[in-house]
């Protein structure tokens, strides 16, 4: 897949963009820059299916909620060094959304850590922030509503967002980050795999 329009685009609002070629190489990339650090993992199938709680976990101090029975996971990793995280969608443009249910990954996002990267894979990727938006709330957010086992209406098919009012709907907040937040060093890492939902 060729991202040089979205590179270009999120480099000309201040992310720094590295490409790979597959999360392999991607992984061995964080596993180089992060050393000796706090770590903080916002909830994410990318980052789960590359494995690195475990190798960062071998260098670092790692919080992950998903991974640590341990009461403080998400406490812990919003006042880590570096918080590692995923989008629902990433538009061409250079717009970064993520829909959350409870708050604390797209909180990250937005507040306190020395370096946030960004995983995201090509299915991520669309072509406007309209359509970005579209692939957040009508693919993302049914498919992990699906995988949470969710009582809502977009998880039985998976296919749509109905805008329920479920009191077990997931999608309750929507971040986009057009550019990174004053005084944060904000990374993203294109990987031409399809990764996560």
């Amino acid at each position: 897949m060729d991202f040089t329009t979205v590179k270009q685009n999120l480099e000309a609002q201040k992310f720094t963009v590295h490409v790979f070629a597959s999360g392999e190489e991607a992984a061995a990339y964080l596993n180089e820059v992060i050393d000796g650090k706090t770590v903080g993992f916002g909830g994410s199938m990318t980052l789960d299916a590359l494995g690195l709680y475990d190798s960062l976990g071998a260098h670092n101090t790692i919080s992950w909620h998903w991974k640590q029975s341990a009461g403080g996971a998400c406490q812990q990793a919003m006042s880590s060094e570096i918080y590692l995280t995923s989008a629902n969608a990433l538009a061409e443009t250079g717009e970064l959304i993520n829909i959350d249910g409870t708050g604390n990954r797209v909180a990250a996002t937005l507040y306190g850590h020395k370096k946030i990267y960004f995983v995201i894979g090509r299915n991520k990727l669309a072509p406007t922030y309209d359509e970005a938006l579209w692939r957040a709330r009508n693919i993302a957010a049914p498919k992990n509503a699906r995988r949470l086992g969710k009582n809502t209406p977009c998880a039985v098919n998976a296919d749509r967002c109905f805008d329920c009012r479920s009191p077990e709907r997931i999608c309750r907040g929507l971040v986009v980050l057009w550019e990174p937040m004053n005084g944060t060093d904000v990374e993203v890492l294109l990987v031409d795999e399809d990764l996560g939902l």
